[in-house]
């Protein structure tokens, strides 16, 4: 737990009054905050074998250290052999100490990892909120490569207070994510 202490600390003392300085705000309830970190896993092949989702919730709550649940279909669609209630996907929401000590493990030593590695696209929602795309599971420390099944993609989302791109944008750098094309620096 020092190490969550420590993003969090670095964030009150460091981050956020730059980017009150940066963006030249009022009063310290406008500067953007991380609210939550969304890790989700589509798994469309789910549907053929169920073991697929409980090997996948295992993983993905190894890799957060807080349980993960099984997102289910909404409607019958028989093109893909997929009815209603199905579960098709696992997801986590983290906040708080488990938030940044997730965000810790990603910025340190899960990104690095990837081979190629060039830094991560920057296109945010439109709101301040991003998310990254990841190829493979077995980038996080957690996965033992030999008991790996099959690779898996996931998506992580950053949900921040920000209001514009910019904001946001600037608050993820000042965190440590390697973005390819800096375009505020």
């Amino acid at each position: 737990m020092a190490n969550t202490a420590q993003l969090k600390k670095t964030y009150v003392e460091q981050i956020a009054p730059a980017l009150e300085k940066q963006f030249n705000y009022s009063s310290k309830m406008q500067v953007p905050v991380l609210k939550k970190i969304v890790i989700n896993q589509g798994l469309g092949d789910a549907t053929q074998d169920k073991k697929i989702i409980d090997v996948a919730i295992n993983e993905i709550t190894t890799i957060c250290g807080q349980k993960a649940v099984a997102t289910y279909s909404k409607k019958d669609i028989a093109n893909f052999k997929l009815r209603k209630k199905m579960p098709i996907g696992v997801m986590v929401t983290l906040r708080r100490e488990r938030m940044y000590e997730f965000l810790e493990k990603l910025v340190r030593v899960a990104l690095p990892r990837i081979r190629d590695f060039k830094g991560i696209e920057s296109k945010f929602d439109g709101r301040g909120n991003y998310t990254l795309g990841i190829q493979e599971q077995i980038i996080f420390p957690e996965i033992n490569i030999d008991t790996v099944d099959r690779i898996q993609g996931m998506n992580i989302t950053f949900v921040t207070s920000a209001q514009t791109d910019e904001e946001g944008f600037a608050l993820l750098k000042a965190f440590g994510l390697p973005f390819k094309n800096a375009k505020n620096d």
